[in-house]
């Protein structure tokens, strides 16, 4: 086992083996209704920006966990800059808010000590960039607030340094299931109940 570093990278042929990694380690993932995949071309954009730093374990010549973090939040679409900007403009304003937008492990590969190999490397260079590092995690990884898997990454950071776990946000999904009400039958919302959707 080995781990590279990439910034800004220009081999296609790599690209190309990193795209059928990430894009099988998102394959046949049923546990969530939305997804994090990003397209091809998206993929390589991130790939050959400058200012995201991408590590990949290697078991012999195959891939087995990659990790994307980009160092100008700006530059993604996942975050809000202006949400950093308000609530942590110190740490914006030196470039230390940090974004880990994908962690993929190949899901046919058994990778004893890789996910925590790839952490000490990855965690090791935000901490002595002395980063804010976000990142978010779906209900079936972090269920709650407590454990999961921010317990996992809070553990494998100190590791490297001396850090806190920081909860900015929660995101659910909810679907408005009209099979159950007959098309054409009109209901009508009292004011009372568009008041209280409104506070």
């Amino acid at each position: 086992m080995f781990i590279t570093r990439h910034t800004r990278l220009g081999d296609v042929d790599l690209r190309d083996r990193l795209w059928d990694f990430y894009r099988r380690s998102y394959a046949n993932n049923p546990l969530h209704p939305f997804t994090e995949l990003v397209n091809r071309s998206e993929f390589d954009e991130c790939l050959l920006n400058s200012t995201n730093r991408v590590w990949v374990v290697w078991e012999e010549n195959r891939p087995v966990v990659m990790t994307l973090i980009a160092t100008d939040i700006t530059a993604t679409r996942w975050l809000n800059p202006d949400y950093f900007r308000r609530n942590y403009a110190d740490r914006m304003k030196k470039g230390l808010v940090h974004y880990v937008m994908w962690v993929v492990v190949d899901p046919d590969v058994e990778i004893r000590g890789a996910n925590i190999a790839l952490a000490k490397e990855a965690l090791a260079a935000e901490a002595r960039d002395g980063a804010f590092l976000v990142f978010d995690l779906p209900d079936t990884h972090q269920p709650t607030d407590e454990r999961g898997a921010a317990a996992l990454m809070l553990r494998m950071a100190r590791i490297v340094g001396d850090v806190q776990l920081v909860p900015l946000s929660a995101q659910r999904f909810y679907a408005l299931d009209f099979t159950a009400n007959p098309v054409g039958v009109d209901r009508d919302i009292t004011d009372e109940q568009a008041r209280s959707v409104n506070h």
